[in-house]
C-alpha cells in the first residue's frame, strides 16, 4: 500500500511538472525534489537518472506541439542541440566526483538576476527581434548550449528557464520562440544524461515509465495552453516558475 500510495503521489507531481515545464521549463523543480523526498536513501545518481527518463518524453512531446505551430530555427537550435547533448553527458559524468547541492547558492544568484531583469524589462521577449542568423548566432547558441547542457546533467533545475532567458537576451526571439528551441536542446540535454546514468547506475525503469506517461500528459495541455495565450502567458508563467525556484533554492541553502 505504501508503494501504491509513493507510486500515486510521484505520479501527480511528474503531471504538474509535465505541464509547468512544457511551458517555460523548470518541471525539475517539483519532480526532482518529489523523488528524493519519497526514496531519501537512494543514490542522487539513480534518482537524477530516472528523474531524466520521466522528463524525456513530455520534453519531446512538448517540443513537436510548439513545431507545429511555431518555427523552429534549426539554424541555431541543432548546433546548440549537440553542445547541449555534448554538455550534459560531462555533467551527468561529474554527479560522481561533485555534489550538486555545490551549484545551489551560484544558480540562486543567477536565478534572482534572470527574475529581476525579467520583470524591469517589461518588453523583454514580447515581440522578436531576431537577426538573419550567422556565425555570432550559431557561436552564442552553441556556447548556451554546451554551459546550461553541463548544468542540467549534473544538476537540472530551473534549465529549460535559463534557455528561454538567454535566448530571449542574446539571440532576440520572443518567449514563444524560445521555449520552443529550448525544447529542442532539452531533449538532448535528456537524452545525453540518460545515456550516460543508464551504462553506470541503476535506475527506476518501473517507476520512470509512470512519471513518463504522467508528465507526457502534463506536458500536452500545458503546451496546448502556451499556444493558446501566448507570449503574454508564457512570460507570467515564466516569472512564476523562477520565482518559486528562487524561493526552493533559498530554502535548501540557508534553511536546511
Amino acid at each position: 500500500m505504501e508503494v501504491e500510495f509513493l507510486f500515486l503521489a510521484l505520479g501527480v507531481a511528474a503531471l504538474f511538472a509535465g505541464f509547468v515545464d512544457s511551458i517555460v521549463g523548470g518541471g525539475g523543480l517539483i519532480q526532482l525534489p518529489a523523488l528524493f523526498t519519497a526514496y531519501p536513501g537512494v543514490a542522487p545518481a539513480t534518482l537524477f537518472g530516472t528523474n531524466k527518463l520521466a522528463s524525456v518524453i513530455g520534453t519531446t512531446s512538448a517540443a513537436i506541439q510548439y513545431s507545429r505551430r511555431v518555427a523552429i530555427p534549426w539554424a541555431v537550435a541543432a548546433p546548440g542541440a549537440v553542445a547541449a547533448l555534448v554538455g550534459s553527458w560531462f555533467g551527468a559524468k561529474a554527479v560522481a566526483f561533485l555534489d550538486p547541492a555545490l551549484l545551489r547558492p551560484l544558480i540562486l544568484m543567477l536565478m534572482v538576476l534572470v527574475a529581476v531583469y525579467t520583470f524591469v524589462r517589461k518588453d523583454l521577449g514580447s515581440i522578436s527581434t531576431e537577426p538573419i542568423h550567422g556565425a555570432r548566432s550559431v557561436t552564442l547558441a552553441v556556447s548556451i548550449g554546451a554551459v546550461v547542457g553541463f548544468y542540467d546533467g549534473f544538476f537540472g533545475p530551473g534549465t529549460g528557464s535559463f534557455l528561454i532567458f538567454l535566448f530571449i537576451r542574446f539571440l532576440g526571439m520572443d518567449f514563444l520562440r524560445a521555449s520552443v528551441t529550448a525544447k529542442i536542446l532539452n531533449v538532448a540535454t535528456n537524452v545525453a544524461a540518460i545515456a550516460y546514468f543508464a551504462g553506470n547506475v541503476e535506475l527506476m525503469w518501473q517507476l520512470a515509465a509512470l512519471m513518463a506517461v504522467c508528465n507526457l500528459t502534463g506536458s500536452v495541455v500545458g503546451s496546448r495552453m502556451a499556444m493558446r495565450h501566448g507570449t503574454g502567458f508564457v512570460r507570467k508563467m515564466f516569472l512564476a516558475v523562477v520565482s518559486v525556484l528562487i524561493a526552493r533554492l533559498a530554502y535548501d541553502t540557508f534553511l536546511r
